[in-house]
């Protein structure tokens, strides 16, 4: 009889010890899928001073919508947290738009091969951004889960985790990968 209350005992102490890893393998895995977030928006922000220095080859007049994509592009390199950075990269796609708008009017710019190919590169780099954040929203709604959840939720509270943000874009013109068509008209 003596064994009954020890079985239990450590059936307890592994149940919290599975509970514990799985909630730690979330974190980890959450904290991983936010650098692969932030890799990709680096590889954005790397690239659109390329693309500014094109456009203001071409179209170096129009200061007031270069201005605006270098303000945004520095507002989305020291933002932070997801919200924050959910934001700024907003703004920073709306710029972009605006660039990409400001390149319509001038066919030479349209014509010239390395604006095409930073436009291209820019497009891949969008859609990484979003698989990214696809799959960092997958995992923190994951790890906010088993947090909530019971027992895991006793636990969670008695480690300290904490649920995370999601990576959510404010705007739904914003949830689609800029389309720019530089065909000649």
């Amino acid at each position: 009889m003596v064994w009954i209350p020890l079985v239990v005992l450590a059936a307890l102490v592994l149940l919290v010890i599975g509970i514990y890893n799985s909630l730690v393998r979330l974190k980890v895995q959450s904290e991983n899928a936010w650098s692969d977030i932030d890799v990709q928006l680096k590889r954005r922000h790397d690239l659109i001073p390329n693309l500014i220095e094109t456009v203001k080859g071409y179209a170096g007049h129009e200061k007031q919508v270069l201005e605006t994509v270098v303000t945004a592009r520095s507002r989305a390199m020291s933002a932070i947290t997801p919200s924050s950075k959910a934001e700024a990269e907003g703004a920073l796609t709306q710029s972009l738009k605006s660039l990409f708008a400001l390149a319509e009017a001038y066919p030479q710019l349209r014509a010239v091969e390395s604006f095409t190919q930073l436009q291209g590169a820019l497009n891949q780099i969008e859609e990484a951004v979003q698989s990214a954040r696809r799959y960092y929203n997958a995992v923190v709604r994951d790890l906010n889960t088993k947090i909530q959840e019971f027992p895991s939720n006793i636990i969670a509270n008695s480690f300290s985790f904490k649920t995370r943000d999601f990576f959510e874009l404010a705007d739904v013109a914003e949830r689609a990968v800029p389309k720019v068509n530089f065909e000649h008209r």
